[in-house]
């Protein structure tokens, strides 16, 4: 079907690469726990950008030119990873606001947590911060284009068709699967309003993931 082969082995893979955790869909649920679903939907449309792009890169050969210099590649890794570092920092650092916002409310007696705003919102902007988490992944496009070809009949006549196809697959796939993070996410938002330790320790957990998502685009 339009030069793809295998498909029942593409989707079986495919299944196992979108529930395997990433910095992607760990966005995704931070934001749509701390801002609900139609802020999580945001975050997601920027991840279906991001993979929309490189997606388009592979099926353009990106990936071969990101493979055949290594300085290229090296560039864009350690700016993935910077950026990766820079959102941990940020996710830290709002833990530990939270962190002293509770110690400072029992001091001075329990008060009903006020939910954010849209200003809050709009200055995290998760729709540009989604698409950047995305794009600032090279081996992304290498992984695309590796996992990609496997399920290509080189004899086929268009091939950009079948990675059209693949891609759409993907990214239905990841659609569905965001849509139960965000969901899940939002009824975990509850908890985090009511209690601040709940909220301050996950934005901590968040934000030392990302770390560690860092470490491994730099150092892998």
């Amino acid at each position: 079907m339009l030069g793809v082969t295998d498909l029942p082995t593409y989707l079986a893979g495919l299944l196992l690469i979108i529930l395997l955790p990433g910095p992607n869909s760990l966005y995704v649920l931070s934001v749509a726990a701390r801002r609900g679903v139609r802020t999580g939907y945001k975050a997601a449309a920027g991840v279906f950008t991001g993979d929309a792009v490189l997606m388009t890169l592979a099926a353009a050969g990106a990936g071969a030119l990101l493979q055949t210099s290594p300085l290229l590649f090296g560039v864009v890794k350690l700016l993935g990873a910077g950026y990766l570092t820079w959102l941990a920092v940020g996710m830290l650092r709002g833990a530990w606001a939270l962190w002293r916002s509770r110690a400072e409310r029992d001091g001075a007696g329990a008060v009903e947590p006020q939910p954010l705003g849209e200003a809050a919102v709009e200055r995290e902007r998760p729709y540009r911060r989604a698409v950047l988490i995305s794009l600032f992944n090279p081996k992304a496009i290498l992984f695309l284009v590796s996992f990609f070809v496997q399920f290509v009949d080189p004899g086929y006549a268009y091939p950009a068709l079948s990675f059209l196809l693949l891609g759409a697959l993907l990214q239905l796939g990841s659609f569905l699967y965001l849509t139960l993070l965000i969901f899940g996410g939002t009824r975990l938002s509850a908890a985090f309003r009511r209690r601040r330790r709940l909220s301050a320790g996950a934005t901590s957990a968040a934000g030392v993931l990302f770390l560690g998502f860092a470490a491994k685009l730099a150092t892998g």
